[in-house]
This record gives structure tokens, C-alpha cells and sequence, in this order.
């Protein structure tokens, strides 16, 4: 974002104004359906409270909260198009929260939070935000309205979502080939957004439905089917949300030229108040809400046992917004029903930007220090994993070995063989309970699963030598070199899990 910013500036570069309709339907649905393939459907089921509050209490707060704020705040914003800012900046973007709170080990329940969290509020702010501004432009809306209109969106939507994943789940699972079982992956969001939308639901909902389902059944592909997909969600994912970082950073020239007129100082004034009420309402919303039914009812409380004030200051400080509000803002019509100017555009356009900056810049790059400061980690969560995995480990080579029992008893087969897949099981099993240790003996010294994965990276490494050389030889050819390198790299792969 900040490279955007300094671009921006650079004389020649010509100004950029991004097109909402671009954002909404050829990056959102991508990034969401990713989110919503990778996440847990029963992490988030279990969580479906604190989710809630946060993708649809907390957005609606915002709204009213930021509303209210800027009418009060700005003279020449309606209460009606003050309302439309408020929606704008009401759902956070939680790309960079969870990047941080993944890498800094959060504990597992919160980050599931912060994934739900962005998972649902864009279609709250989104339904808000067009309610909002029928009204500032005079089309007649009204609360009861916006409450069933919202109703619809959600519930076709979900419904759209369930509707498309068994058929698409179906397809992929009858087809051979991994590419073009990731193909209906990558098709799907689109699929999905496009009919909900056409139908007046809401495309996230959809999107999210969607994903959720076709990542809960994800096991079921072949493993290259799931390699493959892996690896390209990550690339796909990393690049969209670069390029829309860029883009926000990209924008400033053409906010600036709406606000002639407006006193620097006086803008600077308005811009951090509404950032900092922005910021406020997440904390006077998070805290009653997470708290409130811990103290009224048992049942809560033991489902949400070891929740403490630390976990709701992260929560509350990571309310980066992002992208789909600057969408939003540009979304904006330029004329009312009555084809009078909409009211206070440039400024809401303006305020959006700057409280999409401020959250990026203040919360984003102090947000990891926080994590640390608070000392909020999930330490015995990941303890508790990996002997959960080792467990599961244990059971699952002891199948394992029975099975080779069954295929092997009665059949003169090579001893050397049955007693090297014997071998591999019991050295996956072992992985685990040598991780309890941190990958080191009682005195400090190597354990063999750790002993065996540097050997083995150091042959490696010298079998591929050979090869690239034999290619440079002329000895080899270079679609032979592909094929060798692609076992040696998977290999390597599986070698670096631990």
C-alpha cells in the first residue's frame, strides 16, 4: 500500500480511480472463497456466537456509531449519507490480522474469530451500505425494509452456496484430472457471486457457503488433486491481495482532487476523529459483548472457558479495514433519484480512504508488538496438537501394519520391501513424540527422525547436482530433468513438514 502511495506521486503516472464493480466481482470472491476453503466448518460452528456479534452486531454498531459521529462531526454530511460512511468503514478486512496472528501463534479460537469475523461482515456492511444510501438518495427505504431485505440477501444466498456445492463437489470427485478438478475450484467463486447477485442475494454469503462446503469435503480428492490446490491458493491468494494493497495505495490522487474547497487542517481534524471513533467502537463493542454472557450463563462459560481481557484487546485492535470499503466508496452514485448531487461524496470517499490508511498503517504494524507485549500465544494449544497428533499417528501405523500383515501373510514377497514399509510407519509415528521434545534428545543432542531429514536433504541435494549437470552435458534432456526433480522436490517437501 504504501509502494501505491509513492507511486502515485511519481510524475507521468496517470491517475487511477478503482472501479467498484472490478473490486466486487473479480477480487472478493476469490479471497473470500480461499478464506472459507481453508477454514474449519466445525471451528466456526463452534463459534458461531462471537462470530455473529462481531459480522453483524459489530458492523451495525459501527454504522450507527460512525454515522452519528460524522453528522455530528461534519456539517455538510446528511445524517442518511453520514450513515453510508459509517457502513463503508464498518466491516474489517482481517487478511493482515490473521497473517499475523497465524505466524505469531494466537491461539487457535481467536484466529478462528478474526477468519469468521471477515467471512460474514462484508455481506453485513455490503446490505447496509446499499440501505444507507437508497435512503440519502431519496429511494424511499425503510428500517423495516432493511431488515427484510437484509433477511433475503442472507438466507438466498446461504441457500445459493448449499445449492452449488454437492453438484460441483460431485463433478470434481468424477473427474481424473487434477487440473481440472482445480479448475471448478477456481470457477466456483465466480459461479457462486454471479447468481447470488443476479438474484438481488448477497455474492458473499454465497461465495462463503460454497467454500465452506467444498473445503470440508476437500479430503476426499486425490492427493495430487490437493497438493496442486494448495499450492495454488497460496500464489493466487498472495498475489490479489498485493495487487489490491497497491491499488488502495494508488487511489490518493483522485480522492484529493474531489476535495477542493476544504481546509487541510480542518479535513486532518475530521479524518482522525472518525478514525479514532471507528477504532472506539470496536473496543466499546467487543468487550460487552465477549463478557456479558460469560457472567450471565454457565453454559457459556464452560464452552468459552479461558477467555481473559488480553484476548479481547487483540480482538479489538485488529480492525484493519481494507479494500471492499474503498470499493464501496467508489461505488458511490455521483447524483441522487432527484438529479441533485449525492451529498457529501468527495468527503466520504475521502474519510474512507484515511480510515483505511490509519487502521493499516496504526493498528497493522503495531499489532504484532501488541501480540507480543500482551504475551497472547498458543503454547499449550500447540503442545496439546502435537500430542494429539502423535496419538493420531500411533493409531493410524498400527492400521497401517496390520493391513501389511493381511496383504502379506501367506505370499513370498521380498522380505527387504515388507520390512522397509514397516520401517516408514513406525518412523511416522515417531515424529510426533520426537517434536514433543523440540527435535532434541534428553542431553541435548540430535533424535534420529531429525538426524535422518538432514542426511537425507545433504543426499538429495547432491543426486539433483548430478542431474542439472548431466542436463548442461547434453545428457539428459530437459523434459527427463522436470520429472526426476518433481520426485526429488516432493520428497524434500515432505521432509521439510516438521
Amino acid at each position: 500500500m504504501i509502494a501505491g502511495l509513492l507511486v502515485s506521486f511519481v510524475p507521468g503516472v496517470p491517475e487511477f480511480e478503482l472501479d467498484p464493480e472490478f473490486v466486487l466481482y473479480v477480487f472478493l470472491p476469490p479471497l473470500l472463497f480461499s478464506a472459507a476453503w481453508q477454514s474449519s466448518y466445525y471451528n466456526l460452528r463452534e463459534n458461531l456466537r462471537p462470530i455473529g456479534l462481531l459480522s453483524v452486531g459489530l458492523v451495525l454498531f459501527t454504522t450507527l456509531g460512525v454515522g452519528y459521529a460524522a453528522h455530528l462531526l461534519v456539517p455538510e454530511l446528511p445524517l442518511a449519507a453520514a450513515f453510508v460512511l459509517g457502513a463503508i468503514v464498518a466491516p474489517p478486512d482481517a487478511v493482515a490480522a490473521v497473517s499475523v496472528a497465524q505466524r505469531l501463534g494466537l491461539p487457535r479460537r481467536m484466529v478462528t474469530i478474526l477468519v469468521g469475523e471477515s467471512l460474514f461482515n462484508d455481506a453485513t456492511a455490503l446490505t447496509a451500505f446499499r440501505v444507507a444510501v437508497a435512503a440519502a438518495a431519496g429511494g424511499g427505504f425503510t428500517l423495516a425494509g432493511g431488515v427484510g431485505r437484509f433477511a433475503f440477501a442472507a438466507v438466498a444466498g446461504a441457500a445459493i452456496g448449499l445449492l452449488l456445492g454437492p453438484p460441483l463437489h460431485w463433478l470434481r470427485t468424477r473427474l481424473n484430472d487434477p487440473l481440472v478438478e482445480n479448475g471448478v475450484a477456481v470457477v466456483a467463486p465466480f459461479a457462486a457471486y454471479l447468481i447470488a447477485e443476479a438474484v438481488h442475494a448477497s455474492g458473499v454469503i454465497a461465495v462463503v457457503v460454497s467454500g465452506l462446503y467444498l473445503g470440508h469435503r476437500f479430503t476426499e480428492s486425490a492427493a495430487v488433486t490437493r497438493l496442486i490446490g494448495q499450492s495454488f491458493w497460496k500464489i493466487m491468494v498472495f498475489v490479489l491481495e498485493s495487487v489490491v494493497f497497491l491499488l488502495i495505495g494508488l487511489q490518493l490522487p483522485p480522492v484529493i482532487d474531489g476535495l477542493s474547497g476544504h481546509g487541510w487542517e480542518q479535513l486532518a481534524g475530521w479524518a482522525v476523529a472518525i478514525f479514532a471513533v471507528t477504532v472506539a467502537a470496536r473496543f466499546v463493542w467487543v468487550f460487552p459483548s465477549w463478557y456479558v454472557p460469560l457472567w450471565l450463563s454457565a453454559r457459556v462459560r464452560r464452552r468459552e472457558a479461558g477467555v481473559d481481557w488480553r484476548g479481547g484487546v487483540v480482538i479489538s485492535w485488529a480492525g484493519m479495514r481494507g479494500v471492499v470499503s474503498l470499493a464501496a466508496a467508489f461505488a458511490i452514485p455521483y447524483a441522487t433519484s432527484a438529479k441533485e448531487p449525492f451529498p457529501g461524496r468527495d468527503l466520504i470517499v475521502f474519510f474512507t480512504f484515511t480510515t483505511v490508511l490509519g487502521t493499516l498503517l496504526v493498528q497493522g504494524l503495531t499489532f504484532p508488538a501488541l501480540i507480543r507485549m500482551l504475551g497472547v500465544a498458543g503454547d499449550r494449544e500447540r503442545y496439546t496438537d502435537t500430542v494429539a497428533e502423535a496419538g493420531a499417528q500411533h493409531a493410524a501405523a498400527r492400521a497401517a501394519i496390520e493391513r501389511l500383515d493381511e496383504l502379506t501373510a501367506g505370499e513370498d514377497l521380498d522380505a527387504d520391501v515388507v520390512q522397509r514399509l514397516r520401517d516408514l510407519a513406525e518412523h511416522r509415528q515417531l515424529r510426533a513424540w520426537e517434536r514433543l521434545g523440540g527435535g532434541t534428545g534428553p542431553e541435548g543432542e540430535e533424535v534420529p527422525s531429525a538426524t535422518y531429514r538432514r542426511l537425507r536433504r545433504e543426499m538429495l541435494a547432491a543426486e539433483r547436482r548430478v542431474f542439472v549437470r548431466m542436463r548442461d552435458e547434453r545428457r539428459l534432456d530437459d523434459a527427463v530433468l522436470d520429472r526426476i526433480l518433481h520426485d526429488l522436490d516432493l520428497e524434500e517437501a515432505a521432509l521439510a513438514r516438521d
